[in-house]
């Protein structure tokens, strides 16, 4: 069992939401977070403002202007139906990207790709709780859950830093590795945790990877206490 205690998201429970360039965050302590991360060059720009532009589209026709500083609150103040729409938009479209493999994917190098899991291992039952993780060609995506709702971004940036410090001494380079931002989602039930863990540990086929171009965890004797769970 798992030495920290951890739940699916409660919506009766202090949610923390952070404003971070194109995405909001929400936070929970104890919850699991579905979390993907990527490196810099891994969507063209072309991409990226192409999405930008369905995403603001998408609000508008709800009424929802992004430029304001209330635009994720009333996100969350939307049918459950149309949260998840959303959330489709935000995320398959990004999710679709990163599996074309754009960019260097220097992480396609296992040794490489070791130095991220060996990064996100160190503290794992410590300071924070791990499930499952894959280290693809230019991204990662982990379910972990956090003591404390801000320990989310800080743990993030603090993997970022010293991966890509370690990486770029390795290629004998120096300068931007990371994308500064990242994408999460807390995760609201066992259904859609299961489903998330296949999606993580399918996520190399689907990008058409072979063994050794990438690296995948999980954690095996996971059992979830239900009593923490959230309806």
């Amino acid at each position: 069992m798992p030495e920290l205690p951890f739940r699916f998201y409660d919506s009766a429970a202090e949610v923390v939401v952070t404003e971070r360039w194109a995405l909001p965050h929400w936070s929970q302590s104890y919850t699991v977070s579905f979390i993907t991360w990527r490196t810099w060059d891994s969507i063209p720009e072309n991409v990226m403002r192409q999405w930008l532009k369905e995403r603001t589209a998408w609000l508008r026709q709800h009424d929802i202007d992004v430029k304001q500083p209330d635009w994720t609150t009333r996100v969350r103040a939307l049918s459950p139906a149309k949260q998840k729409e959303f959330l489709r938009l935000v995320w398959q479209r990004w999710e679709n990207a990163l599996d074309e493999c754009h960019g260097s994917c220097v992480l396609r190098a296992f040794e490489l790709a070791q130095i991220v899991g060996d990064c996100l291992r160190h503290f794992d039952g410590d300071r924070y709780l791990i499930t499952d993780f894959v280290v693809m060609p230019n991204h990662v995506h982990l379910l972990a859950a956090f003591p404390d709702a801000e320990g989310l971004l800080a743990q993030c940036d603090s993997w970022k830093h010293y991966s890509a410090g370690q990486i770029n001494r390795r290629l004998g380079r120096s300068g931007r590795f990371w994308q500064a931002d990242g994408f999460d989602h807390l995760v609201r039930n066992e259904e859609q945790f299961q489903r998330l863990r296949k999606y993580v540990a399918e996520n190399p086929r689907k990008a058409k990877l072979t063994p050794g171009e990438y690296l995948h965890y999980y954690l095996e004797k996971l059992e979830w206490p239900s009593t923490r769970s959230a309806q």
